[in-house]
């Protein structure tokens, strides 16, 4: 071959390579945008569709607490709303850690919430040197529930009715008392109650309310703090002795019970809460009619009188709204855990 026709092979070969180099690039680029396109739409389908199986309320205790008892009353009106069965799941331990980091790794699909309280998501990235996950990246917000209710009662088999009786006893009787504790707020209570009065107590450790409930009426524990939901009837009952309630004014249900401003109690400096989660990345669509079905069952009045009678605030809100509260709470818990000394550990 002359040195003319070689280069004229040369020419053409490289050519034939950028010709085959660009349509490939065409071809993987539409291909790229189809799958996209498909991905968009797959995202859009479900969210109108959703939802097309039983959906899981996932809550940190086990049942016959607070959180179950206003879990199961949403459910019932959820299930009508939505068309699916709505189902409570109950994965205690760990402060909430575990049925957190359950639904963390769940299917984005609208199947699969967290009920959570702030101990899960307070207290437990707050509170953990190396945190397991972030309440505001890990979750994708869908609504506030609202507000428990918190009464410290006593087993009234004990020698005080007061808390000023309380602290004297306990000032007289070192390392005889012994606090029941279920949560954030339980523990932070004791801190502040130590604290402030000097006071040598035990703190006994439960996985929920339900069981340090239970313990209370049998007199496993002296005292404890616990939701109006779980100790109203006791209390009507006499089985149980209120000493002060978490609130700014008296409760109707509980009218000669004082809050914790008359009994001299210390200020908790935190919200206690209860919201509704989804995992990470669950499509917008989904999470804002979860919250619009929400905010209907808390609106309803049937389920809402079934609740409120409790002891509980239902509030209410959208993802964003969540969302802000959530930041919020952050920096509060933060700020009252600091001011007892509680550090990550």
């Amino acid at each position: 071959m002359s040195q003319r026709a070689q280069h004229s092979a040369t020419l053409f070969s490289m050519f034939t390579f950028d010709r085959e180099g660009f349509f490939m690039q065409r071809l993987l680029m539409s291909r790229l945008f189809a799958t996209i396109a498909l991905s968009i739409a797959c995202v859009g389908v479900s969210a109108q569709t959703w939802p097309t199986k039983n959906i899981r309320i996932v809550l940190q205790f086990p049942p016959g607490g607070a959180t179950d008892v206003v879990a199961r009353i949403l459910a019932q009106h959820l299930t009508t709303t939505l068309g699916q069965t709505v189902v409570v799941e109950n994965k205690p331990g760990a402060d909430g850690q575990i049925a957190a980091e359950y639904v963390m790794r769940s299917e984005p699909d609208g199947h699969t919430f967290f009920m959570a309280s702030n101990t899960p998501m307070m207290q437990v990235p707050l509170l953990k040197k190396n945190p397991p996950y972030d309440p505001l990246t890990s979750f994708t917000p869908v609504a506030l529930v609202g507000r428990y209710i918190f009464v410290m009662v006593a087993n009234p088999k004990q020698p005080f009715k007061t808390y000023a009786e309380l602290v004297a006893y306990g000032k007289a009787n070192p390392g005889k008392l012994n606090f029941g504790s279920h949560s954030g707020v339980t523990q932070l209570m004791f801190s502040r109650m130590t604290k402030q009065n000097d006071l040598q107590m035990n703190l006994i450790p439960y996985k929920g309310e339900a069981p340090n409930v239970n313990d209370l009426l049998g007199g496993h524990v002296n005292f404890n703090l616990v939701s109006t939901i779980s100790t109203v009837q006791h209390i009507n009952e006499g089985k149980l002795a209120p000493i002060a309630i978490m609130l700014d004014k008296r409760l109707s249900i509980l009218p000669d019970v004082p809050t914790f401003a008359e009994a001299g109690l210390p200020s908790l400096g935190a919200q206690t809460w209860a919201a509704l989660f989804g995992p990470a990345k669950l499509p917008p669509e989904i999470a804002n009619r979860m919250s619009a079905a929400v905010r209907a069952a808390i609106a309803d009045p049937a389920s809402r009188a079934r609740i409120e009678r409790q002891g509980f605030d239902l509030a209410g809100s959208t993802p964003a709204e969540l969302n802000t509260f959530v930041a919020g709470q952050l920096k509060d818990w933060k700020q009252a855990f600091d001011d007892v000394g509680l550090k990550p550990e």
